[in-house]
C-alpha cells in the first residue's frame, strides 16, 4: 500500500473537539516544510533544468490531476501579472481541461492519452520544452503516461510526488519525492500532500523567474498594473529606486503610460530624466 494511503495515526476524529482537530492538523502541517527541506538538492536540479529550457526559449508545462493539478493552475494564472511574462512561458495541462477546473473531473486522471494529446495537438510540445508531472500517489495514469510519451520523444521531464520509488519518478529526468507520510484523514492527499505541492509550485515559479531577471532586488519591477493597489505600489517602488524624482503624480502618469516600473525607467532614461 502506498504510504499516502496508509491509515492515519489519529483515530476517532468525530469524537474530537474543534481545538483538538485543528491542533492535530497544524502539527501535521508543520512537518511539510521539513519534508521539503530533505529534497532541496533534487528540487535544485529540477529548477536548474527548467531555467535552462526557458532561457533557451522553451516553455514549461505542469501536468497534473486533482488537487496537484488545480494548485498548479493557481500558480500559473498569477505569473503573467506578477512577473510580466508571456502566459505561454509556464502553463498547466490539467486532466479534463483547465477550462473545466471547477468541475473536479477526477475520473479524467485514468485517461492515459489525453495529456500527451493535449501537449502535441494544442501546445505543439518540442524537446525545447520541459514537462513537470505532479502526483501525490506517484502512480496517476494521466501523469505517468504523459511523461512516458515525453521521454519517448526526447522531451525533458521532471516531477514531484509524495511516495518513495514511484513509477512517475522512473519516467522523470528530474524527480522530486517529498515524503509527507500519512494524512490526518486517511488518504486525503489534499491535505499535507497538497500543502507540499503548493509550496513546491511557489518555489519553482518564484525561483525560475527571479533567475530569469523578472525581479530586481526584491521588487516586482515587471508587475502589470492590474488594479489601483498595484499602481500605487509601482509608483512608490519607482520613487524608492529613483529618489531624484519626487513628483508622485508625474511618476504615476509615466508608469500608467508605459505599463511597468521597468518600462517607466527605460522611458525616462531615454528622455534623459534618469
Amino acid at each position: 500500500m502506498r504510504l499516502t494511503e496508509q491509515p492515519s495515526k489519529y483515530d476517532n476524529l468525530e469524537k474530537k473537539s474543534v481545538m483538538e482537530i485543528i491542533t492535530d492538523i497544524n502539527n501535521e502541517d508543520k512537518t511539510v516544510a521539513y519534508a521539503i527541506e530533505k529534497v532541496l538538492p533534487d528540487l535544485e536540479r529540477l529548477i536548474t533544468a527548467i531555467e535552462k529550457q526557458l532561457k533557451a526559449g522553451g516553455r514549461m508545462f505542469y501536468v497534473g490531476c486533482g488537487t496537484g493539478g488545480r494548485l498548479s493552475v493557481l500558480d500559473v494564472v498569477e505569473l503573467p501579472n506578477t512577473y510580466g511574462i508571456d502566459p505561454e512561458m509556464i502553463q498547466t495541462v490539467l486532466a479534463g481541461g483547465v477550462e473545466n477546473l471547477v468541475l473536479a473531473l477526477e475520473e479524467a486522471e485514468d485517461d492515459i492519452e489525453e495529456g500527451w494529446r493535449t501537449l502535441v495537438e494544442k501546445h505543439h510540445v518540442t524537446p525545447k520544452d520541459i514537462v513537470v508531472g505532479i502526483s501525490a500517489s506517484g502512480t496517476t495514469p494521466y501523469v505517468l503516461h504523459t511523461l512516458r510519451h515525453c521521454r519517448e520523444n526526447g522531451i525533458p521531464t521532471g516531477s514531484f510526488v509524495n511516495n518513495p520509488q514511484s513509477p512517475i519518478s522512473e519516467y522523470s529526468d528530474y524527480p522530486v519525492e517529498v515524503i509527507t507520510g500519512t494524512e490526518y484523514i486517511t488518504g486525503s492527499t489534499r491535505m499535507k500532500c497538497g500543502t507540499a505541492q503548493k509550496m513546491i509550485c511557489d518555489m519553482i515559479s518564484s525561483t525560475v523567474l527571479i533567475r530569469l531577471g523578472r525581479i530586481e532586488g526584491n521588487r516586482m519591477v515587471n508587475v502589470r498594473l492590474i488594479n489601483d493597489k498595484v499602481v500605487d505600489r509601482s509608483v512608490r517602488m519607482f520613487m524608492e529606486r529613483n529618489p531624484s524624482i519626487t513628483d508622485y503624480d508625474y511618476v504615476k502618469e509615466i508608469i500608467v503610460k508605459t505599463g511597468t516600473v521597468k518600462k517607466a525607467e527605460a522611458y525616462l532614461k531615454e528622455k534623459g530624466e534618469l
